[in-house]
């Protein structure tokens, strides 16, 4: 017989105090509705997944504050995948069988969410994935609001390209599935726009590398070779500290080699000296900075929330802000929690985003997504150097990847499809092999 967690049952019991305050008695007599929270809380990844936790115990929160959902109190049921891929299909499995949630907020990696996949569309659970990915992926029983490629891998190379005057690539990314995914499709980009091989430097390595010398000094002979580069910084959590700490003791910056991230944003960069990361990038859909009242007010029920106004907001934030607020929308327009009725009723909702734009839920279950470029500040922040005009529909099929350029996914009738061949008029499955 398994032990209680301490940490989950911890979390129920404030998670139903909250919901029986702001709850009529009348109201409070429902059973809860119950929200999975599946982040890694120990291990490499906890440095970017904790804060995702807290931000769903918030959303959490302030539904009930508003009385709940459907007249039920929300209930968060939280467990620590620990940075442990297999883990997380355990604990998913766990969260749908055992704790019966109706909807799970989590992952962070690719290779977490590919491990999840299979439980959620076998047991016909939701959910709600927050963090960029590589594409290459439908399922009908996930909601992706972090970016597709062409919602931050393309622009990103594009503003390298065309404002920077970039030429050589170096694509740099932590060993698994997004980073590889990510890289052949930015690869198969930058030929296709006449970048030869030879001026293309791929290089991997595994979750918390530390020792970055021989590599950082490989960038560095790579860029001293008469063409301006820059480094397309795939490398996911607690490596980055010592990745851009040798970037500044072998003398790299900005204005020699600059590095545009993926995966490094405010929370990321709280805690170290930023000093020598000032004017190196990161490709986001939202940044702390940006001065828009949703944004203000986001930022400050999150310093309350948290106690503690030091603590920064993020991209991956919004993204579960906007996908819960979604899903609330879903359910009050289903009348139920139902998961068919739910994905049913979310396709065409909107929310307004923290930027001063609207997220869509697409057909493809993407959402629109504007995109930044921000430049690393001193004390930690980004100030925006680019954006895009209007949000970007998500694309889950890479138009530059011979087997993907003509699938599309739709999941409304008549197609209802992860991956319909465009060409052959025929339906591949929710994923492609």
């Amino acid at each position: 017989m398994s032990k209680p967690n301490p940490i989950k049952t911890t979390l129920l019991s404030a998670a139903c105090a909250v919901a029986l305050m702001a709850l009529t008695p009348a109201q409070s007599a429902e059973p809860p509705i119950k929200v999975g929270v599946l982040h890694s809380l120990s291990g490499t990844m906890a440095i970017s997944e904790t804060t995702l936790k807290d931000t769903v115990l918030m959303l959490v929160e302030e539904q009930n504050k508003k009385g709940g959902l459907l007249g039920r109190p929300l209930e968060a049921v939280v467990v620590d995948p620990a940075s442990d891929w297999p883990l997380f299909a355990e604990k998913a499995r766990e969260l749908l069988t055992q704790d019966k949630v109706d909807v799970v907020f989590g992952c962070w990696t690719s290779v977490s969410r590919k491990s999840v996949l299979p439980v959620f569309e076998e047991l016909n659970g939701l959910l709600f994935y927050p963090v960029q990915y590589e594409g290459e992926e439908s399922s009908k029983n996930v909601f992706y609001t972090g970016a597709a490629p062409n919602q931050q891998a393309i622009p990103a190379v594009d503003y390298l390209k065309d404002e920077l005057g970039i030429e050589r690539w170096v694509l740099a990314g932590t060993d698994y599935v997004y980073p590889r995914t990510t890289n052949r499709i930015l690869e198969a980009y930058l030929k296709q726009n006449g970048v030869a091989d030879e001026d293309i430097m791929i290089d991997y390595t595994p979750f918390g590398h530390s020792d970055w010398q021989s590599i950082v000094a490989r960038i560095k002979r790579f860029g001293s070779e008469g063409k301006k580069t820059a480094v397309v910084s795939t490398i996911n959590g607690d490596a980055n500290v010592p990745f851009y700490k040798e970037l500044a003791n072998q003398g790299v910056t900005a204005d020699d080699i600059p590095v545009v991230a993926f995966s490094v944003g405010e929370e990321e960069l709280s805690g170290i000296d930023t000093k020598p990361l000032v004017g190196h990038l990161a490709a986001w859909n939202y940044f702390m900075s940006v001065d828009d009242p949703n944004n203000a007010e986001f930022i400050e029920t999150w310093h309350g929330f948290i106690k503690n106004d030091k603590r920064v907001t993020n991209d991956p934030m919004e993204a579960h802000k906007i996908g819960f607020d979604l899903w609330v929308q879903a359910v009050e327009k289903a009348g139920t929690t139902d998961t068919d009725a739910v994905q049913a009723a979310i396709i065409g909702l909107e929310t307004q985003n923290l930027t001063g734009g609207t997220a869509r839920m697409l057909p493809n279950h993407h959402i629109t997504k504007p995109v930044l470029i921000g430049e690393i500040q001193e004390d930690g922040q980004f100030a925006v150097v680019w954006q895009t005009d209007e949000e970007v529909p998500g694309d889950a099929w890479s138009d530059y990847l011979e087997g993907s350029k003509d699938l599309i996914a739709d999941w409304t009738p008549p197609i209802m499809c992860g991956n319909f061949n465009t060409v052959t008029q025929t339906c591949l499955g929710s994923e492609a092999e």
